[in-house]
């Protein structure tokens, strides 16, 4: 079979029938010409043996695991329309595994930094906010607090009704993913800066009618996801932290790994993060292989 002929053909389909971008057809062609040379009987005549040699030998090259299924991906397209146009009477590509693509490992804090960061929102809510705005300090100094002692998603939390702190500050009921409620405790701190905020929003009548703990004049009717990451990236900037480094997210996978580095269960974590299924929470096992290996370092009788 001509390969170069057959590509074309191909790409020549992905133009007029699906509209493929420009963009995507000129990775297309790269992927398969890429495949068309590493075989060297031809693309168009290759059977998976051959392609699985090839998926060997880019693996063996260095290509990311993404990078290795995008190419595999390229390559089911072309054989699907080969046996869909009568060019090929099989598909060779039926019985090939996708490459596993690795998850990668949740960007945290340490817990110096995480410290850094609540001390500088502490510190400017008890009057030495750069512009003097006390409703904002007050109101991020509660925010960083109930998200590092709850590890909320972002979303629950700007959307917090104003009724779960006025049940029981030492915990939230916090309706999640899936409309289901789970119970999260919440530190000193945070009840102490929640009051703090409580007594705020309360003094200013435009907030103190508002069903949300965190109004604002959004649509939404409370503090958009958008507005609260920004100012989190300030005050990380005012902290001595690297504000890239930063993000509400970040700070909810800090409390999750934390909570593991002094010796909580990953279920107790999954409860806590709101997690329907513990594969979801075990991207953190590598804190527990850490804290494993300390924990041999330190007590094992022949540990150097």
């Amino acid at each position: 079979m001509n390969s170069a002929a057959r590509i074309e053909a191909f790409l020549e389909m992905m133009s007029a029938e699906r509209g493929a971008a420009e963009n995507t057809l000129s990775s297309y062609r790269r992927d398969l010409e890429d495949a068309a040379q590493a075989i060297g009987g031809g693309l168009a005549g290759a059977g998976a043996a051959d392609i699985r040699a090839y998926l060997d030998d880019i693996a063996a090259r260095g290509f990311a695991p993404t990078s290795q299924a995008r190419k595999l991906s390229a390559i089911r397209q072309f054989f699907k329309f080969l046996y869909a146009e009568g060019l090929r009477g099989d598909d060779p590509t039926g019985t090939l595994d996708s490459p596993r693509k690795g998850r990668p490992l949740p960007k945290t804090m340490t817990e110096a930094e995480t410290g850094r960061l609540l001390d500088r929102a502490a510190e400017e809510a008890g009057g030495a906010a750069p512009d003097g705005d006390r409703l904002a300090a007050l109101r991020l100094h509660a925010l960083v607090e109930v998200l590092y002692a709850t590890g909320l998603r972002v979303s629950e939390l700007v959307g917090l009704p104003v009724t779960v702190a006025q049940r029981d500050d030492r915990f939230f009921m916090v309706r999640g993913k899936g409309d289901k409620e789970r119970m999260v405790p919440l530190s000193a701190k945070a009840r102490d800066a929640m009051r703090a905020w409580l007594a705020e929003r309360a003094a200013r009548p435009a907030h103190a009618e508002s069903p949300f703990l965190f109004p604002a004049s959004s649509d939404s009717g409370h503090l958009s996801r958008q507005v609260f990451a920004r100012d989190l990236k300030g005050l990380a900037a005012r902290a001595g932290i690297a504000s890239a480094k930063i993000s509400p997210h970040v700070l909810r996978h800090a409390f999750a790994s934390h909570l593991l580095q002094n010796g909580a269960d990953l279920r107790a974590v999954q409860q806590l993060l709101g997690h329907a299924d513990i594969s979801t929470t075990q991207i953190y096992t590598h804190v527990l292989e850490e804290r494993l290996v300390r924990l041999v370092n330190d007590h094992h009788p022949l540990a150097d």
